[in-house]
């Protein structure tokens, strides 16, 4: 779904066209106008913001080589995989329907094209949520970290041909695990150039299991979540998405991967790379499982991956995963500005990058004393005896750390990383018994209702804190209503108007989104379609067996599995590999090795097929009938099997509770 079918196009760009002022009619879209406080609140902040001074736009633009007037990719079916030209609107001065920081955010992440970072570095900016990075080498390029889809990697590099010579891949570096840096792998080589050793791939150790681990198990509720962490379904405009933080926004194409033939273990870990030197730093269980650093000591050149970046990181990510370390976050940190003090200019893999020894210098520190502030500082208050949202609603940086503009929540924020950082160490129960075993959010809501004198004193309660600028509350309290009466109307106008307010504030875009999308959706439902599984087709080709089989596990019912038992074999073709499947007690067990001869059915299935299986492009009528796998033994059982597998919601709701 593309956020552009919502609305007429006509009336956005209307709406994109000019701020409306405080108490105007909702917008095309149904969000409404910014509220007297949501004005004073944007103007407050605008004041505590650091002095504008120029450098980070200049530097945002130092080096262009050149710059498409229009960036609008498409995916394979026709879709627009990305685009920049939606965000043509973000200039000027802030509108009161966006946080002056977030906006200024949304500027310089417009900023996109070719640049030149130093001799022999190139970067591709703007043409996914994260950035391509080209080295030149002495036969050909070293690409780092090729974005997100086929498609948009593809059109980033065809324009770095344009400008810079049709020159050859050699090798290719993925800096950490996340999809945006390595989905569009197969549009800069194949796996035959790889497999020919034409092609280098060098990746941190544990690679290729994280990256195609991640989301597997929890992919469906993650990507679900996704949409409201990215706003993928908003309009794109001065009260819908104006930005990701990172970057504007992931691209939506074929995702693939290719695998490492050499892998980065150690600190330090030099390597010449096609005539290059290259000196890595590995950083795992950082801002990913998998990842690392590296200097150039030619260029005196620092790349930071996404260890570093010009915002507050996420120490929890809002699409939902597991806790990051702050301490070891910040102690990589430490050691590149300790082993790499003479960089002359830094780069990510987002972002733009910072020049001169004495500002990267100072931006590693701020970065790393942020990381060990939120953490130690959580831990100061949780042994003190206060609670994660206690502890949440204390901690604020000093004032020497927000000085610089680096620092701010465009993606990450103080709040919810201090949540992290309690969670890391105390989990979800906050000591209190009261938290042990609550009623589920709708048996809650109803009695919560009741206990407040019944819907219609809570609306008009919610109605006068919401006239009083108190969204929050209005947020917190309303929550309760529309769980309960999910059909009362007014109540979800209220709702979302008052998420309309919350997300205009947030200065992280992440929250902004989050907030917009619950409002629309308040407003106009579910989405109709959910996270497309079969754009990852390429890259589950690549996925351990066992991975699949994990997906089994937590897909089995287990009120259906009561009382059976059930032992299958699976013959995965490529890679050749054997294993027991046994379903009893409601768990599925799964064991490597020679087919048991307690199996009632065989099932010997090709890659592509078990493929196409777990992203429902086929259901099981075609699996039986397909020539890429045999069945042996009971199909009766085969069907049972694969009946007692849930088929994941990839739009459940997500404001009001799943009945």
């Amino acid at each position: 779904m593309r956020p552009l079918s919502l609305v007429p196009l006509l009336l956005l760009l209307a709406a994109c066209s000019r701020e409306v002022p405080p108490g105007a009619d909702a917008d095309a879209a149904g969000f409404s106008a910014p509220t007297a406080a949501t004005v004073a609140a944007q103007a407050a902040a605008a004041a505590a913001l650091p002095a504008e001074d120029g450098i980070d736009f200049a530097e945002a633009e130092r080096g262009l080589v050149a710059r498409e007037p229009s960036v609008s990719v498409a995916a394979a079916d026709g879709s627009v995989a990305f685009t920049q030209d939606d965000y043509r609107f973000v200039g000027g001065d802030a509108p009161s329907s966006v946080h002056p920081a977030l906006w200024r955010q949304a500027k310089l992440n417009n900023l996109h094209g070719l640049f030149k970072v130093a001799d022999g570095i190139y970067q591709l900016r703007g043409y996914d949520l994260a950035v391509m990075s080209i080295i030149e080498g002495k036969s050909g390029w070293i690409v780092v970290d090729p974005l997100t889809s086929r498609e948009t990697a593809a059109r980033a590099l065809a324009f770095a041909r344009q400008h810079l010579g049709n020159k050859p891949v050699v090798a290719i570096i993925f800096t950490h695990s996340h999809v945006d840096h390595f989905g569009g792998a197969l549009a800069v080589a194949s796996a035959a150039d790889v497999a020919s050793g034409k092609v280098q791939v060098i990746a941190p150790a544990g690679f290729l299991e994280e990256a195609t681990s991640e989301n597997v198990l929890a992919g469906p509720a993650m990507g679900r979540r996704a949409i409201y962490m990215y706003g993928r379904d908003l309009p794109r405009s001065p009260r819908g998405k104006v930005d990701n933080g990172l970057g504007k926004e992931p691209a939506m194409g074929t995702v693939g991967i290719l695998r490492p033939t050499v892998l980065v273990d150690r600190t330090p870990q030099a390597m010449t790379i096609d005539g290059v030197d290259f000196e890595f730093q590995y950083t795992p269980a950082s801002e990913a499982p998998a990842e690392m650093t590296f200097w150039l000591p030619a260029q005196k050149a620092f790349c930071g991956a996404e260890v570093l970046s010009r915002t507050l990181h996420n120490l929890y990510t809002l699409r939902g995963a597991k806790v990051r370390d702050a301490n070891r976050w910040a102690g990589y940190i430490d050691e590149a500005l300790d082993r790499y003090p003479h960089s002359e200019v830094m780069f990510f893999s987002h972002h733009w990058p910072v020049f001169g020894r004495e500002r990267i210098a100072q931006m590693m520190r701020d970065q790393r004393d942020t990381y060990r502030y939120i953490h130690d500082q959580t831990l100061r208050l949780a042994n003190q005896g206060y609670g994660p949202r206690e502890i949440a609603e204390q901690i604020r940086l000093p004032d020497s750390l927000m000085k610089h503009w680096w620092n701010r929540d465009y993606y990450g924020t103080v709040k919810h990383d201090a949540k992290a950082v309690y969670q890391m160490y105390f989990g979800w129960y906050d000591a209190n018994p009261a938290s042990l075993d609550p009623l589920p959010r709708a048996e809650s809501a109803k009695r919560y209702v009741q206990y407040m004198g019944g819907a219609g004193r809570v609306l008009a309660q919610a109605q006068a804190s919401y006239d009083e600028g108190d969204y929050r509350w209005v947020a917190e309290v309303l929550a309760h209503l529309v769980a309960a009466e999910p059909g009362n109307a007014d109540a979800r106008a209220l709702l979302a108007q008052a998420f309309d307010q919350l997300g205009y504030r947030a200065e992280s875009s992440a929250w902004r989104n989050a907030y917009l999308t619950g409002a629309y959706e308040l407003r106009h439902g579910e989405p109709a379609q959910g996270v497309n599984l079969a754009s990852a087709t390429e890259l589950l080709e690549q996925t351990a067996p066992e991975q699949f089989l994990q997906m089994f596990q937590v897909a089995l019912n287990g009120p259906e599995a009561d009382g059976v038992r059930l032992v299958v074999n699976f013959d995965f073709r490529e890679p050749g590999e054997q294993y027991v499947v046994t379903v009893e007690n409601s768990v599925l067990h799964y064991r490597k090795g020679k087919p048991s001869p307690e199996a009632s059915v065989t099932l010997a299935i090709s890659r592509p097929m078990l493929v196409r299986v777990v992203t429902r492009q086929v259901g099981i009528s075609d699996v039986l009938t397909s020539p890429e796998l045999k069945v042996s033994g009971s199909t009766l059982d085969l069907v049972r099997f694969f009946a007692l597998l849930d088929k994941p919601d990839l739009v459940f709701p997500v404001v009001i509770p799943k009945a």
